[in-house]
Protein backbone atom coordinates (compact mmCIF):
# COMPACT_ATOMS: atom_id res chain seq x y z
CA UNK A 1 0.00 0.00 0.00
CA UNK A 2 2.73 2.42 1.02
CA UNK A 3 4.60 1.84 -2.45
CA UNK A 4 1.36 2.42 -4.03
CA UNK A 5 1.18 5.72 -2.60
CA UNK A 6 4.79 6.84 -2.69
CA UNK A 7 4.23 5.91 -6.85
CA UNK A 8 1.08 7.99 -7.12
CA UNK A 9 2.74 10.84 -5.28
CA UNK A 10 5.63 10.62 -7.70
CA UNK A 11 2.93 10.96 -10.57
CA UNK A 12 1.27 13.68 -9.14
CA UNK A 13 3.71 15.78 -8.09
CA UNK A 14 5.90 15.89 -11.16
CA UNK A 15 2.19 16.81 -13.20
CA UNK A 16 1.58 19.65 -10.97
CA UNK A 17 5.63 20.47 -11.22
CA UNK A 18 5.33 20.59 -14.82
CA UNK A 19 2.09 22.90 -14.99
CA UNK A 20 4.11 25.57 -12.54
CA UNK A 21 7.06 26.31 -14.53
CA UNK A 22 5.10 27.50 -17.03
CA UNK A 23 4.17 30.09 -14.78
CA UNK A 24 7.46 31.74 -14.12
CA UNK A 25 9.03 32.31 -17.15
CA UNK A 26 10.37 30.74 -19.98
CA UNK A 27 9.19 26.82 -19.46
CA UNK A 28 12.19 25.41 -21.45
CA UNK A 29 16.05 25.89 -21.30
CA UNK A 30 19.03 24.42 -22.37
CA UNK A 31 21.95 22.43 -20.24
CA UNK A 32 25.23 20.64 -21.08
CA UNK A 33 26.51 17.29 -19.49
CA UNK A 34 29.84 16.33 -21.09
CA UNK A 35 29.69 18.68 -23.99
CA UNK A 36 25.93 17.19 -25.26
CA UNK A 37 23.02 20.10 -25.22
CA UNK A 38 19.47 18.93 -24.42
CA UNK A 39 16.41 20.73 -22.82
CA UNK A 40 15.38 20.82 -19.85
CA UNK A 41 12.25 23.19 -17.49
CA UNK A 42 13.54 25.83 -15.64
CA UNK A 43 14.12 23.96 -12.79
CA UNK A 44 16.51 21.77 -14.67
CA UNK A 45 14.70 18.40 -14.96
CA UNK A 46 15.46 16.71 -18.59
CA UNK A 47 12.72 16.46 -21.34
CA UNK A 48 12.13 13.94 -23.63
CA UNK A 49 10.61 13.14 -26.74
CA UNK A 50 8.42 10.60 -28.18
CA UNK A 51 9.08 8.47 -31.12
CA UNK A 52 5.24 7.26 -31.42
CA UNK A 53 4.36 11.11 -31.76
CA UNK A 54 6.07 11.33 -35.32
CA UNK A 55 6.30 15.10 -35.22
CA UNK A 56 3.10 15.38 -34.36
CA UNK A 57 0.05 16.01 -31.65
CA UNK A 58 0.74 13.66 -28.62
CA UNK A 59 0.06 10.32 -28.49
CA UNK A 60 0.66 9.50 -24.68
CA UNK A 61 -2.39 9.38 -22.59
CA UNK A 62 -3.60 7.20 -19.55
CA UNK A 63 -1.06 5.28 -18.85
CA UNK A 64 1.29 6.50 -20.70
CA UNK A 65 1.15 9.95 -19.40
CA UNK A 66 1.16 8.92 -15.78
CA UNK A 67 4.73 7.82 -17.02
CA UNK A 68 5.54 10.64 -18.89
CA UNK A 69 3.71 13.96 -17.99
CA UNK A 70 3.63 15.72 -21.08
CA UNK A 71 5.17 19.49 -20.33
CA UNK A 72 1.73 21.48 -20.36
CA UNK A 73 1.66 25.32 -20.17
CA UNK A 74 -1.17 28.24 -20.23
CA UNK A 75 -2.78 28.70 -23.56
CA UNK A 76 -1.33 31.45 -25.36
CA UNK A 77 2.15 31.65 -23.49
CA UNK A 78 4.59 32.98 -25.66
CA UNK A 79 7.42 31.16 -26.87
CA UNK A 80 11.10 31.25 -28.33
CA UNK A 81 11.58 30.45 -32.17
CA UNK A 82 11.23 26.25 -32.69
CA UNK A 83 8.90 25.90 -29.28
CA UNK A 84 5.39 25.66 -30.00
CA UNK A 85 2.11 24.89 -28.65
CA UNK A 86 -0.08 21.81 -29.33
CA UNK A 87 -3.44 21.04 -27.66
CA UNK A 88 -3.63 17.75 -25.93
CA UNK A 89 -7.44 15.55 -26.56
CA UNK A 90 -7.43 16.09 -22.57
CA UNK A 91 -7.66 20.01 -23.53
CA UNK A 92 -4.51 20.63 -22.07
CA UNK A 93 -1.59 22.46 -23.89
CA UNK A 94 1.86 21.37 -24.26
CA UNK A 95 4.73 22.42 -25.60
CA UNK A 96 6.86 21.34 -28.47
CA UNK A 97 9.75 21.45 -30.02
CA UNK A 98 10.62 21.63 -34.00
CA UNK A 99 7.02 19.67 -33.80
CA UNK A 100 7.55 17.49 -30.98
CA UNK A 101 5.77 17.23 -27.81
CA UNK A 102 7.78 17.35 -24.74
CA UNK A 103 7.42 14.86 -21.72
CA UNK A 104 9.03 14.61 -18.42
CA UNK A 105 9.98 10.82 -16.58
CA UNK A 106 8.50 9.37 -13.70
CA UNK A 107 11.78 7.95 -12.85
CA UNK A 108 13.80 10.95 -13.34
CA UNK A 109 13.88 12.33 -9.70
CA UNK A 110 16.53 15.58 -9.46
CA UNK A 111 17.81 17.61 -11.94
CA UNK A 112 20.28 16.35 -14.45
CA UNK A 113 18.99 12.53 -14.50
CA UNK A 114 18.30 11.44 -17.69
CA UNK A 115 17.32 7.75 -17.07
CA UNK A 116 14.48 7.87 -19.22
CA UNK A 117 17.05 7.94 -22.37
CA UNK A 118 16.25 5.25 -24.55
CA UNK A 119 13.01 3.92 -22.35
CA UNK A 120 11.43 0.85 -24.71
CA UNK A 121 13.69 2.14 -28.17
CA UNK A 122 11.23 5.02 -28.28
CA UNK A 123 11.54 7.88 -25.61
CA UNK A 124 14.54 10.16 -26.22
CA UNK A 125 16.56 13.17 -23.89
CA UNK A 126 14.92 16.01 -26.09
CA UNK A 127 18.03 17.90 -27.80
CA UNK A 128 18.42 21.40 -29.52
Amino acid sequence: MTRTFLIAALFASTATFAMADAHGGAPVQEATLDGAAYLTDANGMTLYTFDKDASGPSVCYDACADSWPPLVVDAGMALPEGYALSERKDGAVQVTWNGEPLYFWAGDSEPGDMTGDGVGGVWHVARP
